[in-house]
C-alpha cells in the first residue's frame, strides 16, 4: 500500500510548507498508554427538514446506508412532524395528517403519516429523535397563511406561515402531544419509546417561533407534561436554539426549567433530561473560491457549553448539538455552498468533530451527540449542490467519514504533534494559515484506530502533507501488527470526481449509476499490511492530499 509505506521519520518537529512550495511535513505521536476518556459516538445523529422524504425511494436507500454503519445506535431527527397536510413536501417543508378539528372544534387525530415515518426508521433499526412541532393549522393562533401544497422544487420560507405560531388552546396542545406519545407506546411498546428523544420545537429564538420566549417556555411545559403523562420515563429536552445559546435564550430557558413556575402544572421548574442547541459555520465565497468558517461553528459550541456548565443542576446532563453543520441552509445552493459535493465537506467534518470533544473537556460537560443536518433531496439531479450525504442515490464523500467514525471504538487515547491547531486556535483564527493536519485515535483491546485529516478553510489546491505517524507504548511490544487503511480524497471514496470525468450527466444510465455507486464506497487501500513493532513502538508514513482523510485500523494481537 503506497500511502502507508514506511517513510523516514521527520523527527518530532512540525514543519509547515516553506516559501518554495515544499509539502508540509508533520509528525504525530499516538500514546496507547494514555487514555483520555471514552470515545462517545457523537456522530450518530442525522436530520433533515423534509419528513416525507423518509419513506421515499432514495430516502429509504440512504437510511439503509446509515443503518449499515452498525456499532452504536443511530438517531434521526426531522422537522414538520405535526405540520398539517396530506404528505405534501417541498424544499424545507413536509406535512402529516396528525391533527384536525371537526365542525364542533373537537380534535381529530390521524397518525397514518407519522407512523409511516417512524415505521421506516424502526424497520432500518434506527430510532427517532422526535421533534414536537410545528403547529397544526387547526390549532394555530394565527393559522393563515398556511402552505398546503408548495411547489416541490421551490424552497418554502421557514418563517412565513401559521405553523410558526403558538397554539390557540394550550390544553389542546398538551392533549395532542399526550395522544401522540400514548399512540406510540401502544404501537411500539413503552420500552422502545422510552429509548427515543422527545424535544420541543426548533430554533424558537428565530423565525420558526412567532411569540415571546416566555411563550415558548409555556409551549415546552405543556408539551412535556403531555409526554410524561403518557410515558413517565420518556426523555424530554430542548430548546434547540439557533446560534449556540441564542443570546439569552438558552440561559433563560435553563433558569425557567430550574426555578421558574411551570405553566402546565403550577409547580416549580420543568423536566429536562437533555439540553439541545445548534451550531453552524459561516463559509464565504471570495477570490473565486469557497472559504469555510469553522471558527463560527466552534464558537457556537463553546458558548453553548459554557452556558450549560454555568448551571450546576444541569451541568452533567447530556448535550445534543441538534444541528451541527458548516452553514445554515441545507436547501440553499449559493456560491459559498459549493463545498458540499467534494472533499472540503468531508475533511471539514473530519477536523471539526474531534474539536467538539476538546471543547466538552474544556467545560467539563457531557456531550452526547452532534447531529449532522444533512440527508438527501428526492427527485433531484445528481450532485445538485444541496447539503446532503447522498445525491440521487449516490453517496457523497462525507458519508465515508461517518463510515470511518463507525469503525472507531473504545477509549480515546492521547495524540501529540500535528500542525499545531486545536479548538482554541481555530476559535481565534480559523484554519487560514498553514493547513490543519491532525489525528484522533482510539484503543479497544488490541485494536487501535487512528483517524488523520489534512484540512484547510480555503478550497484551493495545495501540496499533500507528508505525515510521520508514530505509535508508542503499544500493548504489543514486539512482532508484527496488521494495518489496513481507508481513504477519502479526490481518488478514493469519491463518486463526485468520477461523475465530473463522465461529463457531469444530469441523468444517469444504468452503467453510469453502477460505476458511481462503486466509486462512492469506502474500501481498503490495497491489501492489509504487516508493520513491525519494536519496543512497543511502530511507525507509519503517508502522503495525505489536501482535504484528504485517512483511517488506519491496526490489529495488535500477538
Amino acid at each position: 500500500m503506497r500511502s502507508a509505506r514506511l517513510l523516514l521519520s521527520c523527527l518530532l518537529a512540525i514543519c509547515a510548507a516553506d516559501v518554495f512550495g515544499q509539502p508540509p511535513r508533520v509528525a504525530i505521536q499516538v500514546h496507547a498508554d494514555r487514555p483520555i476518556g471514552p470515545l462517545t459516538p457523537i456522530w450518530r445523529f442525522f436530520g433533515y427538514d423534509e419528513a416525507n422524504y423518509t419513506y421515499m425511494k432514495d430516502g429509504k436507500k440512504l437510511l439503509s446506508e446509515l443503518a449499515a454503519l452498525q456499532g452504536p445506535q443511530i438517531y434521526i431527527r426531522c422537522h414538520h412532524l405535526l405540520t398539517s397536510g396530506d404528505g405534501a413536501y417541498a424544499l424545507k417543508w413536509g406535512s402529516t395528517s396528525a391533527y384536525k378539528e371537526d365542525a364542533n372544534g373537537n380534535p381529530v387525530y390521524d397518525w397514518t403519516i407519522n407512523d409511516r415515518i417512524f415505521d421506516t426508521y424502526l424497520e432500518h433499526h434506527l430510532k427517532p429523535y422526535v421533534e414536537i412541532g410545528f403547529m397544526p393549522e387547526a390549532l394555530s393562533a394565527q393559522p393563515q397563511p398556511y402552505p398546503r401544497h408548495p411547489p416541490v422544487n421551490e424552497r418554502v420560507a421557514y418563517n412565513a406561515g401559521g405553523q410558526t405560531y403558538p397554539p390557540k388552546d394550550y390544553d389542546k396542545w398538551r392533549e395532542l402531544v399526550y395522544q401522540w406519545v400514548k399512540h406510540s407506546v401502544e404501537k411500539y411498546g413503552a420500552a422502545e419509546v422510552a429509548s427515543w428523544y422527545w424535544e420541543v420545537w426548533n430554533e424558537p429564538n428565530i423565525g420558526y417561533w412567532h411569540a415571546p420566549r416566555e411563550e415558548y417556555f409555556k409551549l415546552y411545559d405543556y408539551a412535556v407534561d403531555g409526554v410524561r403523562r403518557a410515558l413517565p420515563n420518556a426523555k424530554v429536552g430542548g430548546p434547540e436554539t439557533a446560534g449556540g445559546p441564542g443570546g439569552k435564550f438558552l440561559p433563560e430557558f435553563l433558569e425557567h426549567c430550574a426555578r421558574g413556575k411551570n405553566y402546565a402544572t403550577g409547580r416549580t421548574g420543568s423536566p429536562l433530561d437533555f439540553v439541545a442547541f445548534h451550531a453552524k459555520g459561516s463559509p464565504k465565497f471570495l477570490d473565486g473560491h469557497v472559504q469555510m468558517g469553522m471558527a463560527n461553528q466552534l464558537r457556537n459550541i463553546d458558548d453553548g457549553f459554557a452556558v450549560v456548565a454555568s448551571f450546576p443542576e444541569f451541568a452533567k446532563l447530556p448535550i445534543v448539538i441538534g444541528e451541527s453543520d458548516p452553514e445554515g441552509c441545507a436547501a440553499c445552493t449559493d456560491p459559498q455552498d459549493a463545498y458540499r459535493n467534494g472533499t472540503v465537506y468531508s475533511s471539514y467534518t473530519a477536523a471539526s468533530f474531534p474539536r467538539i470533544y476538546e471543547l466538552a473537556e474544556k467545560h467539563h460537560v457531557n456531550i452526547e451527540g452532534a447531529l449532522t443536518w444533512a440527508f438527501e433531496f428526492e427527485d433531484q439531479p445528481p450532485f445538485a449542490g444541496f447539503r446532503q450525504v447522498a445525491s440521487d442515490g449516490i453517496d457523497l464523500p462525507v458519508l465515508n467519514v461517518f463510515r470511518m467514525f463507525a469503525k472507531m471504538s473504545g477509549q480515546r487515547i492521547a495524540v501529540e504533534g500535528g500542525s499545531g491547531y486545536d479548538a482554541e486556535k481555530i476559535l481565534k483564527q480559523g484554519v487560514r494559515a498553514q493547513p490543519d493536519v491532525g489525528a484522533l485515535a482510539s484503543l479497544d483491546g488490541n485494536r487501535m484506530t487512528v483517524f488523520v485529516w489534512h484540512y484547510h478553510d480555503d478550497d484551493v489546491a495545495g501540496e499533500p502533507a507528508v505525515v510521520d505517524l508514530q505509535l508508542d507504548r503499544l500493548p504489543l511490544t514486539k512482532g508484527n501488527a496488521t494495518l489496513a487503511e481507508f481513504r477519502v480524497d479526490a481518488s478514493h471514496g469519491n463518486a463526485f470526481e468520477v461523475w465530473k470525468r463522465m461529463g457531469s450527466p444530469k441523468k444517469l444510465d444504468a452503467k453510469q449509476r453502477h460505476q458511481l455507486e462503486a466509486a462512492a464506497r469506502m474500501t481498503p487501500m490495497g491489501k492489509p499490511q504487516r508493520i513491525r513493532v519494536s519496543d512497543g513502538t511502530a511507525r507509519i508514513g503517508l502522503e495525505l492530499p489536501r482535504q484528504g482523510v485517512s483511517l488506519f485500523v491496526i490489529d495488535l494481537k500477538p
